[in-house]
């Protein structure tokens, strides 16, 4: 998306939660760090070595020649490329100074395009859209594979802007500074190699700038340690430090944040993945702000601070919920009593979503019991008053872009069985108008969606949606396919997806998507739940929906199957490992598999606050009852699996995927494997990619699970 004055924690959301940081620091493309061992494998870690490489291509060739034969591929892929590159889609905005801006991908630009055009043009049908940047054409004429990052635009003017580009994909990022005046990049302006480095505006002739070149500028997760300030036009190699972490650290970022014409610089360091310290950058130093380490700086508005809570606080001896949305005068949170007055307290079945800001106003997007709605705050008289918004019941909100000089937003609504529709809304007036809409992409007639709850281990109760095709029937036959993700405080909520409605609804599946513990769904709390001792309560949670399926007779366990990737990969690779009995299909996605290495490939030091450390003898204890590379045997019968990753991804590393596989197949297991040699962490750096990688999947669940006698097309 393209920068906008920071909002929600930029720190945790944009820089550490999302990793959309630009680089592999510590941790190599192209060699992992290694240790002596008795893992027979450790081979595989060498990402670009020809061995593995050769080994990687290899186990393609046997994938792809069956399943690209499935009698469902061809027409599954067909209609996912359709689909993908539909210019029937919906072309979502960015807000920036009173224009929309637009990164868009088709048939014809399938690296695509950074465009912008009016607000009021936007309301038509067909915009005239001003192209700015074609990647197809800057790929083609440099020779590589680029992959749109983003771009952050320098406010207030947005006259330029840093465009990060992705190398096949991974989050490493080049960064050039653009002219959008003379809509080229600037000869001698900021410029980054590929690297993770960070880098974000302070005025027009500086940036805040934290390297990410070498060992010793980076923590032990590879990212930035310390913050810079680069004076344009001087070597960045010489830009001052004004702020320092430590090696064992997760990262450290400066960033300016604007409320209307004033701006606060902040330095944000984080010391793990969950925790935070927030300095105010002033008179050439950084002065902590009184914020618990666990909470979440989400905004600033007419000066106030907004602190979501992931823990209770007791303030001047009042006790300010977990969960809670809390604001008070910047000033304030440098004493040891911040002026606190809560904003919002969502109740014990309810959560926040999103905290989003418009000139006047603050958006709170609450999840109640997994159903959003949208709240209204505004700040009067040293009071917040709260008003709920009129916006469509029973489906998943997101609010897409809000506007620094009005408040005006857009904001996205979709279900299971909804195509998205795009609104333009206005805050202070509570109006909004529908002005995009997706087109179906599959028949929904005779479908429905239910919510149900399943029992976990330890008596919680697990809350999933069920999405059944035309002519169901509870007979226990039916071919069912259960996603889940269960960390990082992420909340899966309904969506519409035409390529799962047309691949996997229209031909006779069931689609499941369970609310497990270590998500966000109903808060801080329901995440914590499952973190580090007690990520048992993840898998629990999942196997847990799987029983309930097959007693309510949805489905059986031989036509049962579970997806999931990254995290979501190291849930469905321990489930497989812990119940093979109850699932004849796993799709493993560019996955965590290898828990007693995983802090030394890559990003992977950053999550030791999920997971825990593995060099630690008691966590290794609880790490190693569950890790799936460490606990498949030759001795069970496993689901014939397929993983998928990707040779780009510098986030998790491949030598997960790999090493399993590897390690499967010697013990005697049949299963199926898919590396894609760019890529990236999402497993697909363009369009195409994506549609094939569907086509992948669904060929392999339908030879799963399903009827053989389904229909070609």
């Amino acid at each position: 998306m393209v920068g906008r004055r920071p909002r929600m924690d930029p720190f945790m959301k944009h820089f550490c939660f999302l990793l959309l940081a630009a680089g592999l620091g510590a941790g190599s493309i192209t060699m992992a760090q290694t240790q002596p061992g008795d893992d027979p494998y450790l081979w595989l870690e060498e990402v670009e070595g020809p061995n593995a490489l050769a080994w990687a291509r290899g186990q393609n060739e046997v994938s792809l020649s069956e399943l690209e034969a499935h009698p469902l591929f061809a027409p599954i892929h067909d209609r996912a490329l359709e689909i993908l590159t539909s210019d029937d889609r919906i072309a979502y905005p960015s807000l920036q100074g009173g224009m929309i801006y637009n990164f868009w991908r088709d048939a014809g630009h399938v690296r695509g395009i950074w465009r912008r055009t009016t607000v009021e043009d936007y309301r038509n049908e067909e915009p005239e859209w001003e192209v700015l940047l074609d990647l197809d054409a800057l790929a083609e004429e440099e020779g590589e594979n680029w992959v749109w990052a983003g771009a952050s635009c320098r406010y207030p003017d947005y006259d330029r802007c840093l465009v990060r580009l992705s190398i096949g994909g991974a989050d490493a990022t080049v960064t050039r500074e653009w002219d959008m005046a003379t809509r080229e990049f600037v000869e001698d302006g900021f410029r980054l190699e590929e690297s993770k480095s960070a880098i974000s505006w302070r005025d027009r002739d500086s940036v805040f700038y934290g390297p990410a070149f070498g060992e010793d500028q980076v923590t032990d997760s590879g990212y930035p340690r310390t913050v810079r300030i680069w004076e344009r036009g001087s070597d960045p190699s010489e830009a001052p430090i004004v702020f320092e972490g430590e090696r064992g650290d997760v990262a450290a970022q400066g960033l300016r944040f604007w409320d209307g014409d004033d701006h606060y610089d902040m330095i944000v360091r984080a010391p793990g993945f969950f925790s935070r310290h927030y300095y105010l950058y002033r008179d050439g130093k950084p002065h902590r702000l009184n914020v618990p380490d666990d909470a979440e700086l989400a905004g600033m508005l007419d000066g106030q601070v907004l602190i979501e809570l992931k823990s209770d606080w007791e303030v001047a001896g009042t006790t300010y919920s977990q969960g809670a949305l809390v604001a008070g005068p910047i000033d304030s949170f440098e004493t040891d009593s911040p002026e606190l007055a809560v904003v919002v307290q969502p109740g014990e079945r309810a959560s926040i979503s999103s905290v989003a800001t418009t000139e006047n106003t603050v958006l709170v997007n609450v999840l109640d019991n997994v159903v959003s709605t949208l709240h209204r705050f505004t700040h009067d008289d040293g009071r917040w008053v709260s008003e709920p918004l009129d916006v469509p019941e029973l489906g998943s909100i997101a609010v897409v872009s809000t506007d620094d000089r009005s408040d005006r937003f857009y904001y996205n609504y979709t279900g299971f069985l909804t195509p998205s529709t795009l609104f333009e809304a206005d805050a202070a007036r509570d109006t909004h108008t529908d002005v995009r809409s997706e087109p179906a992409w599959f028949e929904k007639a005779g479908m429905e969606v239910a919510q149900h709850e399943a029992t976990s281990a330890d008596g919680e109760r697990i809350p999933y949606f069920v999405v059944t095709p035309a002519g169901f029937e509870a007979d226990g036959q039916n071919p069912t396919l259960l996603a889940a993700y269960g960390g990082f405080e992420v909340s899966r909520t309904p969506f519409y997806s035409g390529v799962t409605g047309s691949a996997w609804l229209e031909r006779g599946g069931v689609y499941v998507l369970a609310n497990i513990r270590g998500g966000g769904e109903f808060g801080p709390k329901w995440h914590q739940a499952a973190l580090k001792e007690n990520r048992q309560r993840a898998f629990d949670d999942l196997i847990a929906v799987a029983e309930d399926l097959i007693e309510r007779g949805i489905t059986s366990p031989d036509h049962l199957g579970i997806q999931g990737g990254s995290n979501g990969g190291l849930l469905v690779g321990a489930v497989m490992v812990q119940r093979p009995d109850l699932f004849d299909a796993v799709v493993c996605q560019v996955p965590l598999l290898d828990m007693k290495r995983y802090h030394r490939l890559l990003a992977g030091a950053s999550w030791m606050a999920e997971y825990g450390d593995p060099d630690d003898p008691d966590q290794w204890a609880y790490l190693a009852a569950y890790s799936p590379y460490q606990n498949v045997s030759a001795d069970v019968d496993y689901p014939r699996a397929f993983f998928t990753t990707s040779t780009r991804d510098d986030r998790v590393h491949p030598g997960h995927a790999r090493k399993m596989v590897a390690k499967m197949l010697d013990q005697g297991h049949d299963l199926l494997y898919y590396e894609n040699i760019e890529g990236g962490h999402g497993g697909a750096a363009n369009l195409k990619q994506q549609a094939y990688l569907s086509a992948l999947i669904y060929a392999y669940l339908h030879g799963q699970l399903a009827d053989r006698s389904d229909p070609e097309d």
